[in-house]
């Protein structure tokens, strides 16, 4: 695996509707991979690698659209009261018992680091809320208010690093893992039959805002996203997600949105064997793939990915085992795409 890029990509902040910084790293990988490479208005990278073999006597190649959230959960900046303690609204899902005691990063004129004040709880004390919870940067408000702004935004101060093995943390692998498997999909490929277009999509954590858009504009036959897989960890019992970590990509049977394209799902599971590329089965939550499937006239989709730990806290857990085989997987896709598309 290719850890430099990794730790570029996720390190980059990007929260849900401000994902600037973080597409401005996938554009300059695509722009060394790609034939072309455009960002749209709502802050989406486009990027194609047009057919090296274009197949004879059609009027277009087939269109194949990877696409991978660039969009991370995070806060914005709501009021600074009078004693300096800021108030805040979510920008994504987040759980407030999992934010509480955590340093974040306000991105204002210049970055101010603070900390989600715990709330003292006691016995017959409910959780708290997200609504209960402040942040302190242990400035007055005179001092902050000449940092930050109301609606300024916030994220977590937890860059990627490897934990222990193989396995990596960080705050944003729900879907920076994604956007790295997307990229080192796009620098690996080889000779292809068909169009390949790499989507770094942005608000997906608030309602998949992005990637409608992007499809409808590329209008693709096959729809791939590529998120996170849901993965066991220390408190899921093992009917609830299916797949382990270090046991392979994760191939998105359904999900809360998408019922994956059962023709698309079994050429991945044999793809797989056929190459022996380590694979799970998963069912997971929504992605993009929805945005995709439902665009136009109709899009054969699915979402493959690593599993992911602990997703939508600030200690997610992917190992590099998962990662690679994601990308060896689409890369053997792409080459194929064409037969399967003839298959159907």
């Amino acid at each position: 695996m290719n850890s430099k890029l990794l730790e570029r990509v996720c390190n980059a902040p990007g929260v849900a509707g401000f994902e600037g910084p973080a597409q401005d790293v996938v554009t300059e990988v695509l722009q060394e991979c790609c034939d072309d490479v455009q960002r749209d208005r709502l802050g989406n990278v486009i990027a194609i690698k047009k057919a090296t073999t274009p197949p004879a006597n059609v009027e277009r190649p087939i269109r194949v659209m990877l696409a991978a959230h660039s969009d991370e959960i995070g806060m914005m900046v709501k009021h600074i009261n009078d004693k300096g303690f800021i108030h805040f609204i979510q920008m994504g899902g987040l759980n407030a018992q999992v934010i509480e005691s955590q340093r974040v990063i306000i991105h204002g004129k210049k970055p101010v680091r603070g900390v989600v004040v715990p709330k003292t709880q006691g016995k017959d004390e409910k959780p708290a809320t997200l609504d209960d919870l402040l942040i302190d940067t242990g400035l007055s408000k005179k001092e902050l208010s000449k940092r930050i702004d109301v609606g300024d935004i916030a994220t977590f101060e937890d860059d990627a690093s490897l934990l222990n093995g193989k396995m990596w943390v960080g705050r944003n692998f729900d879907d920076r893992i994604g956007t790295y498997t997307l990229l080192e999909t796009m620098r690996n490929l080889g000779d292809t039959c068909v169009d390949v277009y790499a989507v770094s999509s942005v608000q997906e954590e608030v309602g998949l805002r992005g990637a409608r858009p992007a499809a409808f504009g590329v209008a693709p036959d096959i729809g791939i996203a590529i998120d996170g897989s849901m993965a066991r960890g220390a408190y899921v019992e093992d009917h609830k997600n299916l797949c382990e970590p270090g046991k392979g990509t994760g191939i998105y049977m359904v999900d809360n949105l998408t019922i994956g394209h059962p023709g698309l799902v079994r050429y991945l599971f044999d793809l797989c064997k056929k190459h022996k590329i380590p694979y799970q089965r998963n069912i997971g939550g929504g992605t993009d793939a929805q945005a995709m499937q439902q665009s136009r006239a109709g899009v054969i989709a699915t979402t493959v990915g690593a599993p992911v730990r602990y997703m939508h806290s600030t200690v997610q857990l992917c190992h590099a085992d998962d990662m690679d085989s994601t990308v060896t997987m689409l890369v053997k896709f792409m080459e194929a795409a064409h037969e399967f598309m003839a298959s159907l």
